[in-house]
């Protein structure tokens, strides 16, 4: 009877995430359809980037020069707060600029930390907004990116005129992760799979749902209604810092998220551990630091994603076919996404066991926080 049970309740979780959850495994919010033909002239548009960069010698310089060489008929200048570097990130930004006879188009800022109540991204993010804020002409949007990501020369062009074309105080990209390494290939695709899951792109995009979120490396934001809506100061000890700015900016007017091949992350994670510590970080912030919440993921993932398989090999009928199901609906839903990133369909196969690291990911990060070194970055922990 547990068994069946167990295998009916799988299958009835699949069954609704397929077909009403968003179509979020579909995969049809991306940048590409994003900007309608026609849409408003970006000419005249103004747009500071502001990048919060800690010890980001190693990208710093690809990321400003994909920046500066971007073909955007507005104008596109750079902030970037240099965040108590040890590595000269603030010399190699200066020294990229200069090298592309632009050192007029970037301003290198520096940080003292982040203040008693803020997590340290956040904290960069403001010196930068608070240098913008008081500039004497105000620019059109705001460009919140990481250091370690690398744009394409038509993607801020793209990301402006969708945004002038519906509206959206905030536009966000889940950039393309680095998908190299055999733990890359195993585990990226499902991150960006479950993340799809707890906010559908769809639904964020959606004015009348109430779900929101948005992904750091790429933020497009417009800076008045984020000042209306009290600044970074109003989410400053927000550990998952962007979906905490996509809450806060869809109270203020529509946002969208979409996935994008165009920009790019530099971060390699070539190893088992770099994903894990990459997960830790903050899942357990996910949970809001609920040991009862805890609890429920975890079983949820043992009746969603474990409990399919095996019930498909080892349970009697009719708890053995409805968990086949369960299993072959899970498998047709990940596809798309290992498409996506140019992987084997087959990969999907293995799901379950990649959920299963997942799920100890997170337990790990509940572990870390109980230790009081949850939130590790760069030498700081930030977790609340």
């Amino acid at each position: 009877m547990t068994a069946l049970i167990i295998a009916f309740s799988g299958l009835a979780v699949w069954f609704y995430l397929i077909a009403f959850h968003g179509g979020f495994w579909r995969l049809t919010e991306q940048d590409r359809y994003f900007a309608p033909a026609g849409g408003p002239s970006t000419a005249g548009t103004s747009v500071i980037a502001i990048i919060p960069a800690r010890d980001e010698a190693d990208v710093i310089e690809k990321c400003v020069s994909s920046l500066l060489g971007q073909e955007f008929t507005g104008r596109l200048e750079i902030v970037l707060v240099d965040d108590q570097s040890a590595d000269g990130t603030g010399e190699a930004a200066r020294a990229c600029a200069a090298g592309l006879g632009a050192s007029g188009r970037l301003s290198v800022l520096t940080s003292d930390g982040p203040a008693s109540g803020w997590t340290g991204k956040l904290a960069a993010m403001q010196r930068g907004f608070e240098h913008v804020r008081a500039l004497p002409v105000q620019p059109d949007f705001v460009l919140f990116c990481d250091g370690d990501i690398a744009f394409d020369p038509p993607a801020l062009e793209r990301l402006v005129a969708g945004a002038l074309a519906r509206g959206a105080v905030l536009t966000s990209l889940m950039v393309k992760l680095r998908c190299e390494s055999a733990a890359e290939r195993w585990f990226v695709p499902a991150f960006v799979f479950f993340f799809q899951m707890l906010y559908p792109f769809a639904r964020v995009n959606d004015p009348k749902s109430r779900i929101a979120a948005a992904a750091g490396g790429v933020m497009l934001v417009r800076p008045e209604p984020l000042a209306r809506a009290g600044g970074l100061a109003a989410i400053r000890k927000a550990l998952i810092d962007d979906c905490a700015l996509g809450a806060l900016m869809k109270t203020q007017g529509p946002i969208w998220l979409g996935l994008t091949d165009s920009v790019h992350s530099l971060r390699p994670y070539p190893g088992f551990g770099d994903i894990e510590r990459m997960v830790t970080r903050s899942a357990y912030a996910q949970l809001d630091y609920s040991p009862l919440r805890l609890v429920g993921a975890i079983l949820g993932m043992i009746v969603v994603y474990l409990a399919p398989p095996l019930l498909a090999l080892f349970a009697e009928t009719p708890a053995r076919e409805a968990a086949l199901v369960a299993y072959l609906l899970m498998i047709q839903s990940y596809m798309p996404s290992l498409r996506f990133y140019g992987l084997s369909r087959s990969r999907a196969l293995a799901l379950p066991l990649v959920a299963a690291c997942y799920t100890w990911f997170t337990v790990e990060s509940a572990l870390q926080h109980m230790r009081g070194k949850g939130g590790a970055w760069k030498g700081r922990y930030q977790a609340h």
